[in-house]
């Protein structure tokens, strides 16, 4: 999912982006939540591939994001988050270096209560994506196919003593919400969306030195939209969740919180083993936060119930309780559990915190 450095950067980083210069000071966030950048997405458009693998120019927030849980061959956890964002930022600048598009990406890793997290920036030229061929680039980190079909991919990506690089097979392709219209507000803000939720990993990492051979889960997420919020809003919780058995099924979740940090809205998807989708109706989801950390005197929620329906009570619970990404604007990100109603490990994203 986008967090709200999509939209933040569209005024914080604008003198960075054209003149190299540090960026200003973070404007509130409410100021930037509601701004549109490009053409809304319409229901009922059709998805076509691999035309929809590449860059939707119209569409001014876009984003290919990967997260994955991990076991090493010494029975050791991890979690690696990659992705790279693409944002429209349009000027009159005409220069071969500027294309009225900031690319950053973000690269993160867990392992019991470490979290580590990376960042880079992009102009023209240094960010690529392809449609087909698939491939995301930033300088030399890069989530690319392995032949001409999409899968396999190969995701590799290294800062310091922390790298990645692993291979990725055999999910299906899953359209969220309405045949890949997915509704964010109940105003009607909406994205296209779609997931490859059961994609199997093998390969190494390397986390602070120490080098693993690892297998597991990840799941890949494709969205782009040109407005995510309301002006009331401060943020969302996000979940996604696999389960343990070996026929897997998938959860969705998507949250919206308002000025008082109580859930608006929120929208989710069951998914099959097959990868067909069953949205889930807005008004029967209930979720709420019943434990809490506190982190640099911010309150994170750890642990939440969700209450389904034909579902006995699901309680999701954070793994590595400090997963900030502490970038240029800290969100939170890490790998979380499931149990009761929903067996199973995932990842959740909270922004507006």
């Amino acid at each position: 999912m986008l967090n709200r450095l999509l939209l933040t950067f569209l005024l914080s980083l604008w003198v960075f982006v054209l003149c190299g210069c540090q960026p200003a000071e973070q404007k509130p966030i409410l100021s930037t939540l509601q701004m549109t950048s490009g053409k809304s997405v319409e229901r009922g458009t059709e998805l076509i591939f691999p035309r929809d693998h590449g860059i939707h120019a119209e569409q001014g927030i876009e984003w290919w994001y990967l997260t994955a849980n991990l076991q090493s061959d010494t029975g050791e956890t991890f979690g690696v988050q990659w992705t790279l964002f693409r944002t429209l930022m349009p000027s009159n600048v005409e220069s071969r270096w500027w294309d009225n598009n900031l690319y950053f990406a973000h690269f993160a890793m867990q392992h019991q209560q470490e979290h580590v997290a990376f960042e880079r920036f992009s102009r023209a030229s240094q960010a690529k994506v392809t449609s087909s061929p698939f491939s995301a680039v930033i300088d030399d980190w890069q989530l690319s196919s392995l032949s001409d079909t999409f899968l396999p991919l190969k995701l590799t990506a290294a800062d310091e003593n922390y790298q990645v690089s692993l291979t990725l097979s055999d999910s299906p392709m899953t359209l969220q919400g309405n045949n890949g219209y997915s509704q964010k507000t109940q105003s009607g803000h909406a994205s296209y969306y779609f997931s490859y939720p059961f994609l199997n990993v093998k390969g190494r990492l390397t986390f602070a030195g120490k080098e693993y051979q690892v297998t597991g889960n990840a799941w890949y997420d494709r969205e782009w939209s040109a407005s995510l919020l309301d002006n009331s809003q401060l943020g969302w919780d996000w979940f996604s969740l696999v389960d343990s058995q070996a026929s897997k099924k998938g959860l969705m979740l998507f949250c919206i919180r308002g000025k008082e940090q109580g859930y608006d809205y929120c929208s989710g998807t069951r998914i099959a083993p097959n990868g067909e989708a069953t949205e889930i109706a807005k008004e029967t989801i209930k979720l709420s936060v019943v434990e809490t950390v506190m982190l640099d005197h911010r309150k994170y929620p750890s642990r939440w119930q969700l209450e389904l329906p034909d579902s006995p009570v699901i309680i999701i619970e954070s793994i590595t309780k400090d997963s900030r990404n502490q970038l240029t604007f800290p969100y939170w990100e890490g790998r979380v559990q499931a149990t009761g109603g929903f067996n199973g490990q995932g990842y959740a994203e909270l922004t507006g915190y």
